[in-house]
């Protein structure tokens, strides 16, 4: 298995936000968090008013690339997924008609690094012994914080608290 560089090398080698910059790419997820794990992927936020266009532009952009998938979601606002490996990640483009900043992947992605940030070493360390068990970002968030429920829901719930909110509530945690 190739040795896969830092996601953002990987980003820069493959020029796939320049290519999408019509698209308003954002990266999300793990790797930028620093919470990734060795099954982690590369996650593109887009935001899409023309799916067929934007679909013929990921054919044009990477469907020679390894392991390209395309498909498009039957509900809701219909998001297309696409995804492909390139530099030894698998990438993952989520492009719905939804503006990225109200993308639940985004809303997600600016909670997690709000709580990294203020949680310090102790709840990263928390965080990332979770993911190293196994479990998904967003389930491993919750369960460092003691929330119950689905941890979806439960993260989105933290998003309008102000940092003392939030402080308050990881020192409770980390007693």
């Amino acid at each position: 298995m190739m040795e896969r560089p830092p996601y953002h090398i990987a980003l820069e080698r493959t020029q796939i936000l320049q290519m999408l910059s019509a698209f308003d790419p954002r990266v999300a997820g793990t790797p930028p968090l620093g919470i990734a794990v060795e099954t982690s992927d590369i996650d593109i936020l887009c935001h899409v008013t023309d799916q067929p266009a934007f679909m013929e532009a990921v054919r044009n952009i990477v469907s020679s690339l390894e392991d390209f998938r395309i498909e498009q979601w039957m509900h809701g606002q219909r998001p297309i997924i696409a995804s492909f490996q390139g530099e030894g990640w698998e990438f993952e483009i989520f492009a719905s008609p939804e503006p990225v900043d109200r993308q639940a992947g985004w809303r997600h992605f600016c909670i997690e690094a709000r709580l990294l940030d203020l949680g310090g070493e102790a709840f990263r360390g928390r965080v990332m012994e979770l993911r190293h068990s196994g479990l998904k970002t967003e389930p491993a968030f919750a369960k460092a914080l003691g929330l119950t429920g689905d941890p979806y829901i439960g993260l989105f719930e933290l998003e309008g608290l102000a940092d003392d909110a939030l402080n308050e509530r990881l020192a409770a945690i980390q007693g």
